[in-house]
């Protein structure tokens, strides 16, 4: 009997040492943050002050001073909240700055159940990985919520309607959707693992198609910070075509066992 337990408590061992690696990480990248959180508020104004403005026309894109927004100022309604606020900015920060460490060590628990030869993707699933969640995170920064503050603060306001937001309300609204897109854009390493598994196939994949771009705009609608159709699409795209590289990649990482059995 102990014999059998022992893997399952070594794994356990192993599950806490990967854990406490990953919050040393963490608690390093947010020292280092900290120290930065000024600038790092300032950074996390930029969707309040500035949008993307682009011309098919002339073939062009780039930010311009949302004119409306350009003197607004951010109050707090606590005394700790500004202070809080900067904590926040900092922890979040401190979290993409460990992602490459908290991947990696994602890698080394499930490392056991791998095969030889797949245990040299270490580098490029970490790349990948904290990549793709930075690309969904930049996404959202630069591209939705620009247009996210400017359609809900400037919307039918006017002479009586001012908009004042509060630093707790407005940091926290733009660092939860940051990370819901920088979780979304992990969509093809999550089908790759899947796949990996056995619990999904390319065909099946393939074949729920109509249905995986339903919940896509199901899920945008659930995400985006405005009730409008065009934010909506704009998170929708890219989950579909997420979609579709992890259908076009998952046939690289099909088990042998059902290559087998379909030949």
């Amino acid at each position: 009997m102990e014999d059998e337990k022992l893997p399952l408590t070594e794994h356990l061992s192993d599950l806490r040492n990967r854990i406490v690696i990953s919050l040393i990480a963490l608690f390093i990248t947010f020292a280092i943050a900290f120290n930065y959180s000024e600038y790092l508020f300032k950074a996390v104004m930029f969707p309040l002050k500035y949008s993307l403005d682009f011309s098919v026309k002339n073939m062009y894109v780039h930010f311009v001073p949302q004119e409306k927004l350009q003197g607004m100022k951010l109050i707090f309604l606590a005394p700790a909240e500004a202070f809080w606020m900067n904590m926040k900015v900092a922890f979040v920060a401190g979290f993409i700055f460990s992602l490459p460490v908290i991947f990696h060590q994602l890698w080394k628990f499930i490392s056991p159940g791998l095969l030889v030869k797949e245990k040299k993707y270490v580098f490029p699933f970490i790349l990948s990985a904290t990549g793709l969640f930075i690309l969904g995170a930049s996404f959202c920064f630069f591209i939705v919520l620009p247009f996210a503050m400017g359609f809900l603060l400037t919307y039918k306001v006017g002479d009586f309607l001012i908009p004042m937001l509060s630093v707790g309300q407005y940091v926290d609204f733009c660092l939860k959707f940051i990370l819901a897109f920088g979780v979304v854009f992990e969509l093809p390493i999550v089908i790759i693992f899947l796949t990996k598994l056995g619990v999904v196939t390319p065909k099946t994949l393939a074949k729920n198609r109509k249905y995986a771009v339903l919940i896509a705009f199901i899920l945008a609608a659930f995400l985006t910070p405005t009730p409008d159709a065009f934010n909506q699409t704009l998170m929708a795209v890219p989950i579909i075509l997420l979609y579709e590289i992890g259908i076009w990649i998952s046939p690289l990482f099909v088990k042998k066992e059902a290559k087998t059995e379909g030949n």
